[in-house]
């Protein structure tokens, strides 16, 4: 009996030893900072008003919406800051539109879903300044040009699916896109494009952007099959018309 009771005493002394252990760890757990909180109970209130009904509460998906578990942050800032979210009709497809919310809110959204749907692919840093223009070509020619044209000035893709024109987008978009592949983009990681080639796309996208067409006449920038097409159209159309007029006189 004896033996039983100091074998007892000795569970109970390290039982306690452990909890006392446990809750001085507990005590220097991080603790959320007050701006962080706020942004998070600013976001669950603009969450639960226009994204629930469709992605549910608990971020889960319905039939009207996926889940948002393991989606991250970058995708959700991509449909945010586009336009493309929160849909009126659950059927269309996402376009771009101006955003339905302020930058800030947008920081309160991220917050919040991270906070119930944590995981996923973060926010990407894109340092166009830092990408070089001839790489930046040949990656978007290798990876992006087959869906949103030679000029990115976009696509059909099939399906009633349109890749749509690359233009408005600026780094960071171009960098989440590229991550996360929204709708049925397929998805470049790390390991396909990497850091500098992601820096170097976004240089090119962003230089055919705002650089102008110096040869001529703006055709879209559809490409050299198209636009010789046109040209040959065109051209012969003049000639055509010119030696009509030219035998017309005689």
């Amino acid at each position: 009996m004896q033996a039983e009771a100091r074998l007892l005493s000795r569970v109970l002394r390290v039982g306690l030893a452990l909890a006392v252990l446990g809750q001085i760890a507990w005590s220097f757990r991080p603790e959320p900072s007050n701006a962080q909180a706020d942004l998070e109970v600013e976001g669950r209130a603009l969450y639960e008003a226009n994204c629930s009904t469709c992605h549910a509460l608990d971020a889960s998906g319905t039939v009207n919406g996926p889940s948002l578990q393991d989606v991250g942050p970058a995708s959700v800032d991509f449909m945010l800051r586009t336009g493309r979210m929160p849909l009126a009709n659950p059927n269309d497809q996402p376009q771009r539109s101006e955003p339905k919310f302020t930058p800030d809110q947008i920081d309160a959204l991220i917050a919040y879903v991270a906070s119930i749907a944590p995981g996923g692919e973060p926010i990407p840093t894109v340092d166009a300044s830092a990408g070089d223009l001839a790489l930046g070509a040949q990656v978007f020619l290798n990876n992006c040009a087959g869906c949103h044209g030679a000029g990115a000035s976009g696509d059909s893709v099939g399906g009633g699916q349109i890749a749509p024109s690359l233009y408005p987008a600026d780094a960071t978009e171009i960098g989440e896109a590229v991550r996360v592949g929204p709708g049925v983009m397929p998805r470049f990681g790390p390991e396909t494009i990497d850091q500098q080639e992601l820096d170097s796309l976004a240089a090119y996208l962003l230089w055919l952007r705002d650089n102008g067409n110096e040869g001529g006449l703006q055709l879209g920038r559809v490409g050299a099959v198209a636009e010789g097409l046109v040209a040959v159209v065109v051209g012969l159309g003049i000639l055509v018309l010119v030696l009509r007029l030219t035998g017309a006189k005689r």
